[in-house]
């Protein structure tokens, strides 16, 4: 009997320990071996939210919204496509990547770009810490170009490119498939743009899956619904009775209280504009659809191969759009909330589904947020903040961002409009294509800062023109900015923003986590405001 119970013990005791050993090394299987989770964006072109640009896109917002998190407040801070994915990419504002409009002279995908910024991304970074890469889609607008380096240049940082050279189009096209060229024609079975990336994207899980240990980072850039807005087939006839909204400043004049460029446009607009802007805004819904079935495809994949949970989806766009606002008839390059606007939806572990954050986050976020979700931590050296705290739901605390730049350098060319005779003697302007309403111009250059509190909802710009124009907006109480109260506004509240502007333009890195301005000061702000009115 004492011998049983010895033996008893003894297997007692020897249970105990391996089941310790099992559990110590499953601790350090966790802290230490755990492999990070896999990071996947899509980054549309052109898409808007103010006109409703979510709108179709009904099985993304169920498949990454209502399982994650969406943001009412994602700010691009360069509304135009290749500052804006240059900030995208480094995490820095446009001011020091040094892109500062879609032109090679303007370096987007110049050769100081590939020798500066370009070598310090979110790729770059999540490749050194391990990650498999994978780009498919737009890269930047003078991308692959013979000025640009050609096809050859493959970035740093991707293990699989297949970018797209130039700018977004949907048929007729070449990719630099890791660096040699891949011609793109006609036919919609092999050669529409969105379904290209979206097979290609298809075909690197399915081999990852299979053959790969490491994490990955897969960055998707369809085209749409960036012009010229082609359509697939099966959806040509979609929304056919649709109109683009008319609401707000649709349709309406500036006036003399805003910038130059917004004051050309005739107004009202002739019907044909408008039935224009009615075709490209079915068109845009149109091309998002096949956006729509690619987010799909992809979560059922990795739900089917049970890495879903392993795995963030970042779902945005490069900058918003307008089309008819202020009766500029369709582009983006505006401060204004619908250019500047864009949407983003976040699915991964550790996000409760079905959750909406209001805090002010912007393009430069996310190459932070992903080295920062890779285990590299959020390099202090970028100037956005990683907003994974935000996404676990932690508690942000007040140190979190109030206000943040915009900034954009206007684009012209050098040659004049000899069909255009208001600008047979400039080359100060651009994109005139359309009945001569220029959409760009050499003073169409500025910064703007935007400010928000639980009092105030404000956007402040100033104008690089011979007026050193400014424009100021209460969004709290005019959301569609459609009076300049710079003249009313409170003077010290403006030399405030003004103040924090002039910090924003020079800052890099750290310095341009600007430390919201004081409760106290706020207060006083608002009680003179009171007293004012007595």
């Amino acid at each position: 009997m004492a011998l049983t119970r010895r033996c008893c013990s003894a297997m007692i005791i020897e249970v105990y320990l391996l089941c310790l050993c099992f559990s110590i090394r499953s601790c350090e299987n966790s802290i230490n071996d755990e492999k990070p989770p896999n990071i996947i964006l899509i980054l549309t072109d052109d898409q808007d939210i103010e006109l409703g640009g979510m709108t179709p896109m009904v099985k993304t917002k169920q498949l990454i919204g209502d399982a994650g998190m969406t943001f009412t407040n994602m700010f691009a801070t360069t509304p135009l496509c290749c500052p804006s994915r240059g900030s995208i990419l480094t995490g820095n504002y446009a001011h020091n990547t040094r892109i500062v409009n879609n032109s090679l002279s303007g370096n987007c995908s110049s050769e100081a770009w590939q020798q500066g910024p370009e070598q310090d991304t979110f790729a770059t970074r999540v490749k050194n810490h391990g990650y498999k890469t994978f780009y498919a889609g737009k890269y930047m607008n003078q991308y692959g170009k013979k000025g640009a380096g050609g096809v050859q240049h493959v970035p740093p940082g991707w293990d699989q490119w297949h970018a797209l050279v130039g700018n977004s189009v949907y048929y007729n096209y070449t990719l630099s498939n890791n660096g040699k060229a891949e011609i793109h024609k006609d036919d919609y079975k092999t050669d529409y743009l969105t379904d290209v990336i979206h097979t290609k994207a298809m075909e690197f899980l399915k081999t990852h899956t299979k053959l790969g240990s490491n994490p990955f980072l897969l960055t998707l850039a369809p085209p749409a619904c960036h012009q010229p807005f082609t359509p697939a087939p099966q959806y040509a006839s979609k929304f056919s009775s649709l109109q683009a909204p008319r609401n707000g400043s649709f349709n309406k004049a500036a006036g003399n209280a805003k910038h130059w460029l917004v004051q050309q446009p005739p107004n009202p607009m002739a019907n044909d504009t408008i039935k224009l802007i009615d075709q490209y805004f079915r068109n845009r819904w149109r091309t998002l659809l096949s956006v729509d079935d690619m987010v799909e495809d992809i979560v059922n994949f990795l739900d089917d191969a049970k890495i879903l949970n392993d795995t963030y989806i970042f779902y945005t766009s490069d900058n918003g759009y307008h089309l008819g606002q202020f009766s500029l008839p369709y582009d983006k390059r505006q401060p204004y909330e619908f250019d500047i606007r864009v949407p983003l939806m976040v699915r991964g572990p550790g996000i409760k589904g079905g959750t909406v954050s209001k805090q002010l986050v912007l393009t430069i976020d996310l190459a932070p947020t992903f080295v920062d979700i890779a285990g590299a931590g959020a390099p202090s050296s970028m100037d956005g903040i990683s907003m994974k705290n935000i996404l676990h739901g932690s508690k942000v605390d007040d140190s979190w961002r109030s206000d943040f730049l915009v900034e954009y350098d206007g684009e012209y060319q050098e040659k004049a409009y000899p069909s255009c005779p208001q600008y047979t003697n400039t080359s100060m302007v651009a994109e005139c294509d359309y009945k001569c309403i220029c959409e760009d111009a050499k003073n169409n250059t500025y910064t703007c800062e935007r400010y928000r509190d639980a009092t105030n909802d404000i956007m402040y710009c100033i104008f690089e023109d011979s007026q050193s124009f400014m424009e100021v907006y209460d969004l709290k109480k005019d959301p569609h900015q459609m009076t300049n109260i710079v003249a009313t506004v409170d003077k010290e509240f403006l030399s405030m923003l003004n103040d924090r502007l002039i910090r924003h333009v020079a800052c890099a890195g750290a310095s341009c986590r600007i430390v919201p301005p004081s409760a106290r000061y706020l207060v006083q702000v608002v009680n003179r405001k009171k007293l004012q009115k007595l």
